[in-house]
């Protein structure tokens, strides 16, 4: 095979990239690399093109979003999930609005919300870094390029990833060289019947020359599915408002929702007690089941129905009053279990 050259790459992104909102000339706003690439974390590209604007025009700038409340910039993420993101991204802007930015990978990575991957895209793309961002594209890329019989997302993978990129970027010192490998990636070398003829990189691709480039890499070992039963309590006063909790520990940590048992053992014995916790009467009822999904858990919620009282302990333990256009729109799993509810989407009372 012919020695590898950036070139071809570049010439091919140049003609078939995908346009995008963040995807403007270099340098770029690093307070729109920063965003986009947090919304990227967990969420497709073609998704977050849709909703990166309506976030960008409520918070212009660094500054806007540091010194907004944080339920507002949650209420922003809405459509995107992942709430905890706009937690971090919101706590992140009032550190940097502070200190200033930071703009070396290993620095980046040390702000809330930042991880490895996200600190390199960040430092490369808003402030020219050569250190090279390595996702999943990047790393199936090099698999086949090199014929590695190696696990996805694994170190010794990883490794030859960079090794990969900073070959081409030590020839053409740009961080669009690292676009152009995502791009690729996402859209020619994807996981299943990559489009090998149009490829840039195939007369040097060992993975291509063994005419089964899809077998590269190996699968990443699967991680075993969690299924557990969470209880919810569904409680309605007579102006249409329910009664939420906000969540605390790991996931979901920060929303706010019906009250949530996420615990063992007799469902109506835990919905009892959620009922006791929040100083209502009486026994709660069972509505139904609602399937939900997070990450590797599916996980099942029986939500039982209490009568609301005249007793709530609000302030106390984090109980409040919301009504449906507040927190329908931060919370899939909100508006999967209002629906069940009211067998029908829930929407504020009208006046």
């Amino acid at each position: 095979m012919t020695p590898m050259e950036a070139g071809p790459l570049l010439a091919w992104f140049s003609q078939h990239r995908r346009s995008f909102p963040w995807r403007t000339p270099f340098p770029r706003d690093p307070y729109v690399v920063l965003v986009s690439e947090v919304m990227l974390q967990q969420t497709q590209a073609s998704r977050v093109a849709e909703l990166l604007p309506r976030f960008l025009q409520r918070f212009p700038n660094l500054r806007a979003l540091a010194h907004a409340g944080e339920e507002e910039v949650v209420a922003a993420f809405a459509g995107l999930g992942y709430y905890r993101r706009a937690r971090l991204l919101h706590r992140l802007a009032q550190q940097v609005a502070a200190s200033g930015w930071p703009q070396k990978p290993e620095e980046l990575a040390k702000l809330p919300g930042l991880g490895r991957y996200t600190a390199a895209a960040v430092a490369a793309f808003a402030f020219g870094a050569l250190e090279p961002p390595v996702d999943g594209n990047l790393c199936r890329i090099a698999a086949r390029v090199f014929a590695l019989e190696l696990a996805h997302g694994s170190p010794a993978l990883v490794a030859r990833a960079k090794e990969l990129a900073r070959k081409l970027v030590a020839e053409h010192p740009t961080p669009e060289v690292f676009e152009a490998l995502m791009e690729l990636g996402a859209t020619l070398c994807t996981p299943r019947e990559p489009r090998c003829r149009a490829c840039p990189l195939a007369p040097h691709c060992a993975g291509y020359q063994s005419s089964r480039p899809a077998a590269f890499p190996l699968p990443k070992p699967t991680r075993p599915r969690e299924t557990p039963t969470w209880v919810a309590l569904w409680v309605e006063n007579h102006a249409g408002e329910v009664l939420l909790r906000r969540i605390t520990g790991p996931l979901l940590e920060g929303l706010w929702l019906p009250p949530l048992d996420r615990g063992q053992g007799d469902p109506h014995e835990r919905a009892t007690l959620l009922a006791r916790e929040a100083g209502l009467p009486g026994n709660p009822t069972l509505l139904g089941t609602v399937s939900h999904h997070i990450t590797h858990r599916r996980i099942t919620v029986m939500l039982f129905r209490a009568e609301p009282g005249f007793t709530v302990r609000e302030t106390a333990d984090g109980f409040r009053w919301f009504l449906p256009s507040a927190f329908l729109p931060t919370s899939s799993l909100a508006a999967k279990l209002a629906q069940l509810a009211r067998k029908k989407p829930l929407e504020d009372p009208k006046p």
